[in-house]
């Protein structure tokens, strides 16, 4: 379903007036800023955990490793698009299936000089003067985040915290999928000199913890030892950036911990590239902020999973109600997540398409917010980002689109009680009317309020118009009646000329 109308409609037509501006500078670059296609593997489940530390490349227990070595998709391209971009940025994907025979992803020596169409999109450097994210910490819960993004001149240099490594040998520095990395970078990546793709929240720290074997493989388990780990560590945001096909107690029970520690979970509808049947975890408990990815157009992009409304993180039950016969994981809001820029590890600029990276830029839009208004909790800091959305024009939560496109701008600089009626659980939509959205937090009481003083002032200039005019009406019959008196008393005491 197409919904670029509405709110939605607005982004897109940043986005195209951006391209437009690309097009005239660097028309290669332009042509390449359309969604592409990174490929990943298997989506991975299981429910126990390795006891011990496995040889390189060896698949957690329970779980399939990926499909394609660097999963590269066919058509994927720098910036999503075709022809020569494709060659020049390579995919990156959420698992490495090769490992065992060639090693890790490889770094790639060139890096973009010019931003992702997603920053065109979001517009978070207009936010930047009230919040960069300094203070906040967003632990980045996958393959492990790249140690060279933290030092010199790295993406992250200075704002990366390694913590812990819960599968093999060592810490979370070691990135051998590189997916972790991307993740990070559009989190927090510094803004490049060259004018290259930045991350959201540029002042933001993270913290990386490795969750994932070197396929880039977890279980449930893992995933939630790796939640309760970030939560202890005192991040406010936790990007769990490889969701699994099956629930279960420990990861439900992380979850809730998460919450109660104030970590904010965000986390994609479903794998990167690859349309699944069955809601996924941990989006599908209640308290995560669940996020599917869509295009430069604001329609849903192909990947993940196509989700169905009716709950919301922070509401207790949501996913209960949003999930039924034949239907799949709820969606809360959405955010670019077709041919984005990224960097991997090395430095290198790679292409990133799926949901896993739509749920970065809004972890990274998170901690915007929390930037700014650090006193908000888990479910305020869910609401805002949900009540601020660019909403699809249609009954929300919308299936596809949940509330709608997470907007920097709006949720940095909306009041601080933001969001509670706006994300309100709505009746189910097959019986439901449409729903009317309340009004965003934008100011409107207040233009409400100098339209009611301007009608004021407007009428008290019109009434004093209107008495200036009848002082004015009665000096002119008051001038008229004198020079008539004269004309009669000349006309009697005044011979006529002989």
């Amino acid at each position: 379903m197409s919904t670029g109308r509405g709110r939605l409609a607005r982004p897109a037509a940043a986005v195209a007036c951006g391209l437009a501006a690309l097009a005239a500078l660097a028309p290669d670059a332009a042509a390449g800023a359309v969604a592409g296609a990174s490929g990943s593997g298997p989506l991975a489940a299981g429910p126990a955990a390795a006891t011990s530390a496995p040889a390189v490349g060896n698949a957690v227990p329970g779980t399939t490793p990926g499909a394609a070595a660097g999963g590269g998709g066919a058509g994927a391209a720098a910036g999503g698009g075709t022809g020569t971009q494709a060659a020049e940025f390579p995919p990156m994907a959420q698992t490495l299936s090769d490992v065992r025979q060639n090693g890790c992803r490889k770094p790639v020596a060139r890096a973009a000089d010019r931003p992702s169409w997603s920053q065109v999109f979001l517009r978070p450097e207009a936010v930047w003067p009230l919040s960069r994210g300094a203070g906040v910490t967003v632990a980045v819960i996958g393959s492990g985040v790249d140690a060279g993004a933290g030092s010199g001149s790295g993406a992250l240099a200075g704002r990366l915290t390694l913590g812990p490594r819960l599968h093999g040998d060592g810490d979370a520095g070691r990135d051998c999928v590189g997916h972790g990395t991307a993740l990070a970078t559009l989190v927090a990546g510094r803004r490049p000199a060259d004018g290259g793709p930045s991350g959201v929240a540029p002042a933001a720290k993270v913290l990386a913890v490795a969750a994932t074997d070197d396929a880039g493989s977890t279980n449930a388990d893992l995933l939630a030892r790796g939640i309760r780990a970030a939560a202890d560590a005192g991040a406010r945001i936790g990007l769990v950036g490889a969701p699994i096909a099956e629930a279960a107690p420990a990861l439900a029970d992380a979850v809730g911990y998460a919450t109660a520690k104030g970590m904010l979970l965000v986390a994609p509808v479903g794998p990167d590239n690859q349309a699944v049947n069955v809601p996924v975890y941990p989006a599908g408990y209640p308290g995560v902020l669940a996020v599917a990815a869509i295009g430069s157009d604001g329609a849903p992009a192909g990947a993940g999973v196509s989700g169905t409304g009716g709950g919301s993180a922070g509401q207790a039950g949501g996913a209960a109600a949003a999930l039924g016969p034949g239907r799949t994981s709820r969606v809360d809001v959405t955010a670019p997540g077709e041919g984005l820029l990224a960097a991997g590890p090395g430095g290198g600029t790679f292409t990133a398409t799926g949901p896993s990276y739509a749920a970065a830029l809004v972890a990274g839009t998170a901690a915007l917010v929390l930037g700014r208004s650090p006193s908000l909790t888990v479910e305020q800091l869910a609401d805002r980002l949900r009540s601020t959305a660019y909403r699809p024009g249609t009954a929300l939560p919308d299936p596809a689109v949940g509330w709608g496109a997470v907007d920097p701008v709006t949720a940095v600089g909306a009041p601080a009680a933001a969001g509670a009626a706006a994300a309100a659980a709505p009746t189910p939509a097959a019986t439901a009317d449409p729903v009317v959205v309340p009004p965003p937090p934008d100011g409107r009481p207040v233009r409400l309020a100098s339209a009611v003083t301007g009608v004021s002032l407007g009428g008290a200039a019109l009434l004093g118009l209107a008495a200036a005019a009848a002082r004015v009406g009665r000096r002119r019959a008051a001038g008229r009646d004198g020079r008539d008196g004269r004309d009669g008393q000349d006309g009697a005491g005044t011979p006529a000329a002989e």
